[in-house]
């Protein structure tokens, strides 16, 4: 590895796939308000971009009305007891790592998931002792898409900027890595929606496999 020495990644569908148990959260809570779970096909794209997007997916309520806020609170308590039932790695992104580590590297993750949900989902997967910085969308002041996250993640991973490659499946990753002055990859196997526009994102390069990032990072096809 002598482009890249640290790797960020973004927690939910970049590093994990942590839809299942998102999905599995806010059906418990429509069935706790009477209505019939939805397919996750449905709940699956809107899993990236948080708590509230899943209730308003939910229950097509306003984001920040009152009833919106209860289920969200809800969502995110049941989702908090069974944060790792069915939550894993993409498929090779245990390969993805052990390569980075082998190589003299190190990787972290910047999510804008809260640390009280970070920290013990980290912890379940095993990796937090192996990441070399957590960010959580609570460390800071500031969130993605603004570019303090990743720079704070680069100052704890011993890196500079543009030593750092970040991956992620939504726009703000793209365009806090831009910001940061690092390296940007966009994760095409994440939770992306029919809707969204990929291509217009600006990011360096796009993966549709986690085998993908390590082609990058070797440069090989």
């Amino acid at each position: 590895m002598t482009r890249i020495k640290t790797v960020l990644f973004d927690l939910d569908g970049t590093l994990a796939d942590t839809a299942p148990d998102l999905a599995a959260a806010l059906n418990a809570v429509r069935l706790a308000a009477g209505k019939p779970a939805l397919p996750f096909e449905k709940i699956r794209p809107a899993v990236s971009h948080g708590g509230k997007a899943l209730i308003e997916a939910g229950f097509n309520l306003a984001p920040d009305s009152d009833e919106a806020e209860a289920l969200r609170l809800q969502l995110l308590d049941h989702y908090r007891q069974n944060i790792a039932h069915h939550t894993r790695l993409f498929p090779g992104m245990d390969r993805v790592l052990a390569h980075i580590e082998e190589s003299g590297g190190n990787w972290g993750v910047v999510t804008n998931k809260p640390g009280w949900l970070t920290e013990p989902l980290m912890a379940e997967l095993d990796l937090q002792q192996r990441a070399a910085c957590i960010v959580s969308g609570d460390t800071l002041d500031e969130r993605k898409p603004h570019p303090a996250p990743l720079l704070h993640a680069c100052e704890l991973a011993g890196s500079q900027p543009e030593q750092c490659v970040y991956i992620g499946d939504a726009e703000r990753d793209i365009i806090a890595g831009n910001r940061a002055g690092m390296h940007t990859l966009l994760a095409l196997f994440g939770y992306l929606d029919e809707a969204d526009r990929p291509h217009e994102w600006g990011a360096d390069g796009s993966v549709e496999s986690p085998e993908a990032i390590l082609h990058w990072l070797t440069g090989t096809e």
